[in-house]
């Protein structure tokens, strides 16, 4: 994924690994030379995860927009005017962290109208087949349909970071190639690439193609 579009979405169902995803996406980005910002969509759950990472973001050189109320025990579901800037501003790219399911996925819908008119966006799904309500065919389709009914974007592509956190085995990963490529065929969408732990990575992509390392930027971000 080294040809970006300006916007580069990442959904899933609770658990799924998104946020881990969106902020090593964000920083790969950036050292790959784009101008790249990284918001967080999430209004459902009041401690927005991918503010665990603001030190790493920071270093990296990308802002990151968030609610202010991010990090704390205030729950109030709203978005700062900043985050009009993902559709104002075409000189620069965003990786977007939408909310799990389809309650976060309501948040998006502001948005929808303009990212659907500029047509310069990927929308990513992404899997985890060791996550309980998505462990086969069936039940993460009714997810993904869900969250598309609700964002009002179809999603581009699938990312298959099916994990079981820290203990994950270079076979777990590939054991869940099978699943991926299922839901893959079944949406004729393609499988954009299969995501895992750095220390595992060279192992799995023997095996899968277009596997990319995920550094953990903190450590309560793996599977959230």
């Amino acid at each position: 994924m080294k040809n970006y579009k300006r916007l580069v979405l990442f959904a899933g169902h609770y658990g799924s690994g998104k946020t881990n995803i969106a902020v090593n996406v964000a920083i790969d980005m950036k050292r790959s030379g784009y101008d790249v910002a990284i918001a967080d969509l999430d209004i459902v759950n009041p401690y927005y995860r991918t503010k665990d990472s603001e030190d790493e973001l920071e270093a990296a050189g990308v802002p990151l927009i968030s609610s202010e109320y991010a990090n704390s025990n205030v729950d109030v579901p709203a978005l700062p005017q900043d985050m009009y800037s993902l559709v104002d501003n075409k000189e620069r790219y965003f990786v977007i962290d939408i909310g799990g399911d389809d309650r976060g996925a309501l948040a998006l819908g502001r948005y929808t109208p303009f990212i659907l008119e500029e047509n310069n966006y990927e929308m990513l799904l992404v899997i985890n087949q060791y996550r309980p309500l998505t462990r086969d065919l069936q039940s993460t389709l009714e997810v993904m349909r869900e969250m598309e009914a609700a964002g009002g974007i179809p999603f581009t592509g699938i990312v298959n970071n099916s994990n079981l956190g820290r203990d994950t085995t270079p076979e777990d990963v590939i054991a869940s190639d099978a699943y991926a490529r299922e839901i893959a065929a079944a949406t004729g969408l393609c499988l954009r690439m299969t995501t895992v732990k750095e220390d595992i990575a060279e192992e799995v992509a023997r095996v899968i193609p277009n596997v990319m390392p995920l550094h953990l930027q903190n450590k309560r971000l793996w599977n959230n």
